[in-house]
């Protein structure tokens, strides 16, 4: 297996020149999805518009991810954004009737918790469950939030600053238990490890694939589970939420019986392309195997920030992190511009350097970042 791996990185041009440890903001590129972008260019070239073909790569991506997320095609509607699809979601929600409480956490990358808020005129109510003093949030925190008012419960499976990663299967147990819906926010985890929706028992998960599904912006996806479709109509629409595309009604809207309802106007075709291609290559190594990987190396990573003397923020259980092990420093700007000048990719949030681990990583990425780490420790720690 480790062959296989270091195999994997000549699929990556950049990782002969940069150690790379920004997947956490956005993958590195794969040669496999460049071609892909290649391929697109040339299709346009030689046929001019080939909608077939293009609809057909909107319907490949929607394949894979349910695939990939253990669920049916009809349940994954394919959009523009994680953003699209939440907005999509939340149009779609009835606040009213005792129900008004979105309860959301401390974790959520803003335009989740932005987007909940923006709700408050249609008579959304949010709270947010805050961390404990060690950087966790754990499942008490939403115990006293979650009653009789909650309408859904919208969590971050891996916080974008901290690395903290949630009991998502408890989380949704406990809304489902109050009556609640829960909607899970995986855009820092999927790709890099097994998730199974339906095992985790959410009834929503947004995410996409320019992070650790390797493919590039502008693309996303939304999980909505069957049983809630029929009941959910959003008010931010478009042509391709239509249940026939191609009628061209301008009479009515007519929502697909399926989570197509919850997409919009025409499709980001290039980047279907691409995130056609990253998708085949997290299915041909598998998540199981991503995930074995990517934990055995932040495993390593934390164990080396300990040994020299400046631990992460990170939770040490392997229960409780993701692929992104954070590391506070007075100057975090500062420490990732110095890390950029010797050709090690980081990025910084709420004052921690963020190594974002994948498959394509190795051993020698680890050491060479604690080398800068350890020679910086005087200006940065």
């Amino acid at each position: 297996m480790e062959t296989r791996f270091e195999a994997l990185r000549a699929r990556f041009p950049l990782l002969a020149r940069k150690t790379y440890l920004n997947s956490g903001s956005y993958g590195a590129l794969a040669i496999e999805v460049e071609a892909a972008v290649q391929a697109y260019l040339r299709d346009r070239n030689e046929a001019g518009a080939d909608w077939e073909l293009w609809v057909g790569k909107h319907e490949a991506v929607r394949q894979g991810l349910a695939v990939l997320l253990g669920v049916a095609a009809d349940e994954i509607a394919v959009t523009a954004s994680a953003s699209a699809g939440l907005n999509a979601l939340a149009s779609a929600l009835d606040f009213t009737g005792g129900r008004d409480t979105v309860v959301t956490t401390d974790f959520e990358f803003p335009t989740s918790a932005q987007i909940w808020h923006a709700q408050a005129p249609r008579g959304a109510r949010v709270v947010h469950a805050h961390p404990r003093q060690d950087g966790y949030i754990p499942l008490e925190a939403f115990e006293a939030l979650i009653d009789e008012r909650t309408r859904i419960v919208a969590a971050t499976q891996v916080c974008y600053r901290n690395g903290a990663k949630l009991d998502v299967a408890g989380l949704a147990r406990l809304a489902h238990a109050r009556g609640a819906l829960m909607l899970l926010d995986c855009y820092q985890t999927v790709g890099s490890e097994p998730i199974d929706l339906k095992a985790l028992g959410v009834d929503f998960a947004i995410g996409g694939m320019m992070k650790y599904l390797i493919g590039t912006a502008g693309i996303g996806f939304l999980y909505a589970r069957a049983e809630l479709i029929p009941g959910l109509v959003p008010t931010a629409s478009g042509w391709f939420a239509q249940a026939d595309i191609g009628a061209m009604d301008i009479t009515a809207n007519h929502p697909s019986p399926t989570a197509r309802r919850f997409e919009a106007g025409t499709p980001a075709v290039v980047n279907a392309y691409a995130a056609e291609a990253g998708l085949k290559i997290i299915s041909d190594l598998g998540t199981q195997a991503i995930g074995d990987r990517v934990r055995c190396l932040t495993r390593l990573l934390l164990d080396r920030l300990q040994a020299i003397g400046w631990p992460a923020i990170t939770p040490d259980l392997d229960a409780r992190r993701g692929p992104l092990v954070a590391v506070p420093s007075r100057d975090a700007a500062g420490l990732c511009a110095e890390l950029a000048r010797q050709g090690i990719v980081t990025s910084h949030r709420d004052g921690n350097v963020r190594a974002g681990v994948h498959a394509y990583n190795n051993e020698d990425d680890i050491e060479t970042l604690i080398a800068a780490l350890e020679a910086a420790r005087g200006g940065f720690r």
